[in-house]
């Protein structure tokens, strides 16, 4: 996927006001507008003009967009790391205008869906007491904060308008509680954290999407978790009790003889708790003893000399 340079697309600076990318913008949009552009490339360069007003005319998709940091090129091949939202505290939805074809994959793949949230614009408010508007954000934990249960400190990042136009981002920190057993992409709420009310009625809530940090021995899928787990041949072959750890605790796991490379083994209710709780699977990788001393070769090449193995026999070759 191409990276886009949206300031270059309206030829700003970086640091650009707001003002300065509107009067760009509506430039641009003059020139290129296709009922009136004698440019071969109007309607192509009109609708990139309009993503990149899309994004820069909103304080919120603009920093979050800035975040992405000043390293890449235009049309470089791009892919935003996963936790690059991560902490950005948005109050609009993905799409405000225009049709979703109109943008290109590079906007869906940033600005699709925001976090905790679909798409959809800001809210319209037809009374004057209104709930304010629900902000969201993505927050990454710790896969041993979905066993035990915990309270933790999170910092957000929230872009305003300073009053010479330009996007500054500021920060407040909140004490989350994280409750046992929540699940990758479900959503901690906190009422009265987002928007204030419009005429005295009620703030909006904060949406806290939750995603798991990278673990160095775990996976998770949904509310089960894997982890691969290394053994000898001769344990795979013969079978053996050994040792596993789980997030949990460890605990004795029985491996069958004959086990395969690849093989599964389930440990019932020793993944995510809840009710039911996950499960817990073992994936068998069959680790081979190096053959780093003269004693180890000789046990390998008896092994090819008195067992007939191939393992490309199903190969056909």
């Amino acid at each position: 996927m191409e990276y886009k340079d949206y300031y270059e697309i309206l030829g700003v600076k970086k640091d650009a006001t707001q003002d300065e990318i509107k009067k760009a913008y509506r430039k641009l949009a003059r020139k290129y507008h296709p009922d009136v552009s004698k440019e071969a490339d109007a309607d192509r360069r009109f609708k990139e003009i309009g993503e990149a007003y899309e994004v820069l005319k909103d304080p919120e998709k603009r920093a979050a967009y800035d975040r992405l940091g000043a390293n890449w090129q235009a049309g470089q091949d791009f892919q935003p790391p996963p936790d690059w939202d991560a902490g950005f505290e948005f109050s609009g939805g993905g799409f405000t205008a225009g049709d979703a074809e109109d943008y290109s994959d590079f906007f869906e793949l940033l600005f699709g869906r925001q976090p905790g949230g679909g798409r959809g614009g800001r809210r319209s408010y037809t009374t004057f007491k209104s709930r304010g508007e629900d902000h969201r954000a993505k927050i990454y934990i710790d896969l041993e904060d979905s066993y035990q249960g915990s309270t933790r400190e999170i910092k957000l990042q929230h872009p305003v308008l300073s009053p010479d136009g330009h996007v500054k981002t500021e920060e407040r920190t909140l004490r989350v509680k994280i409750p046992r057993g929540i699940r990758p992409g479900q959503h901690i709420r906190l009422k009265g954290q987002g928007s204030p009310g419009i005429g005295g009625g009620p703030a909006g809530d904060l949406l806290l999407e939750v995603a798991f940090n990278p673990h160095s021995l775990y996976r998770v899928k949904g509310k089960d978790v894997y982890l691969d787990l290394p053994v000898a041949p001769y344990e795979a072959a013969l079978g053996a009790k050994v040792k596993v750890p789980t997030p949990s605790g460890p605990v004795d796991l029985k491996i069958p003889p004959g086990s395969r490379q690849g093989q599964k083994l389930r440990l019932k209710g020793r993944g995510l708790p809840g009710k039911p709780p996950g499960d817990l699977y073992v994936v068998l990788q069959i680790a081979l003893p190096p053959a780093d001393s003269e004693r180890a070769r000789e046990i390998y090449k008896q092994m090819q000399k008195e067992m007939a193995f191939n393992p490309r026999a199903g190969l056909g070759v």
